[in-house]
């Protein structure tokens, strides 16, 4: 993991088996759904439901009052160690890291390979939810370097050195899925146009779920034009995988310039004058 822009970002599993009771590191295991976290979970971690940060309209909900609930009910304060843990969707512990990362916290790291390299390096889990005392989060400020709103993005692809990042399936880039199922005839499905597609979990090892080496991750992307110099603005169709995507571009490769369109699909699609590219 030494090869990448900024290391300590990552954990290894015994790492995080030697932190199990400090009390200052908090573990986040986020998923849609509590099953697979019900079934076994690294001992110690919290579960997140992955829909928490949003609205009911799918756009994030950056008021002070809903992430100092989120925070607080996580048991996070503001010198915890949160270590991002995933587990079904790949993307969950970029996301986590982004999200914190836009509310200021400092030390977030991610498990590198999630709950499958623990389980393969015959770590325990356990079914017990751990028990957490409520905190008082202090939010300072929000970043809002991190993210790019509309219409800065509209600006900034007007631009060549601009590149617009597509981190979805190939099945939603090409218009054939809507967010999570074939588009309904008042949805419409494509993607920005001018936008280049790279799945997201392409970036991952097939096997044990970690991340791809420095060089290797230099091979994925390059080849695609998406370089350091340029501006790369992630998106998906929630912002969800794109804030992952964001992770791996701006602390394991370095790129000093990454906004993640935390709007996304959910946003550009249904804005009625906005074109769509199939």
């Amino acid at each position: 993991m030494s090869q990448y822009a900024h290391p300590e970002t990552l954990v290894d599993t015994k790492w995080l088996s030697e932190h199990l009771n400090d009390p200052n590191v908090r573990i986040i295991e986020m998923d849609l759904s509590s099953e697979s976290y019900d079934r076994g979970h690294i001992p110690g971690s919290v579960f997140c439901p992955a829909m928490k940060p949003f609205k009911p309209d799918l756009h994030f909900n950056f008021t002070r009052s809903a992430m100092k609930e989120l925070l607080g009910d996580l048991g996070i304060t503001n010198s915890t160690t949160v270590v991002a843990v995933h587990n079904s969707y790949i993307g969950t512990s970029g996301f986590v890291f982004w999200l914190l990362k836009v509310l200021g916290h400092d030390d977030v790291r991610i498990l590198n390979g999630g709950r499958k390299k623990w389980s393969m390096d015959s770590y325990p889990v356990n079914q017990e939810r751990s028990l957490i005392t409520p905190t008082k989060y202090h939010i300072q400020s929000i970043d809002q370097n991190l993210r790019i709103s509309l219409a800065e993005l509209q600006k900034a692809i007007a631009k060549q050195d601009c590149i617009l990042l597509d981190v979805r399936t190939p099945q939603e880039y090409c218009g054939e899925i809507f967010l999570i199922n074939p588009p309904t005839e008042n949805e419409r499905a494509g993607h920005i146009p001018g936008a280049i597609n790279l799945y997201y979990e392409l970036a991952h090892n097939d096997d044990d779920s970690t991340f791809k080496s420095y060089a290797e991750l230099k091979e994925i992307f390059e080849p695609k034009n998406i370089t350091p110099e340029k501006l790369i603005v992630p998106y998906c169709a929630v912002g969800g995988r794109s804030a992952h995507t964001w992770f791996i571009l701006k602390y394991l490769l370095g790129y000093p310039n990454v906004k993640n369109y935390d709007g996304s699909w959910n946003e550009w699609s249904r804005i009625a004058d906005l074109s769509v590219e199939k």
